[in-house]
């Protein structure tokens, strides 16, 4: 999987098309990420104690890795990544400025 927790992303699908935001967390095995503050979805609380009340939470949900876009670092643009080796290391670069991300 291309994108890694940290990486800001451009979403190129669903209800929040057009917005960036930071991956929080990646799951390789699922192809899927989830991006702080995108992608909310309510959930309801049930209250756990007596006394207390029930809640309606927004949590953010995982989106697929084929609908959001990697945003390169250094020129600011939505981008695919590549990889490419230098010696024994493999790193990634940006396909449209060809730098290292």
């Amino acid at each position: 999987m291309k994108i890694k927790k940290g990486d800001q992303v451009l979403i190129i699908k669903g209800k929040d098309r057009g917005k960036v935001g930071k991956v929080i967390k990646a799951l390789p095995k699922e192809s899927r990420v989830i991006i702080e503050g995108l992608n909310l979805v309510k959930k309801h609380i049930k209250p756990r104690r007596e006394g207390e009340k029930g809640k309606i939470i927004e949590v953010p949900r995982p989106i697929s890795v084929s609908n959001v876009k990697l945003v390169c670092p250094n020129c600011h643009k939505a981008t695919r990544v590549g990889y490419k080796f230098e010696g024994q290391k493999k790193f990634r670069y940006c396909k449209k400025c060809q730098n290292k991300i």
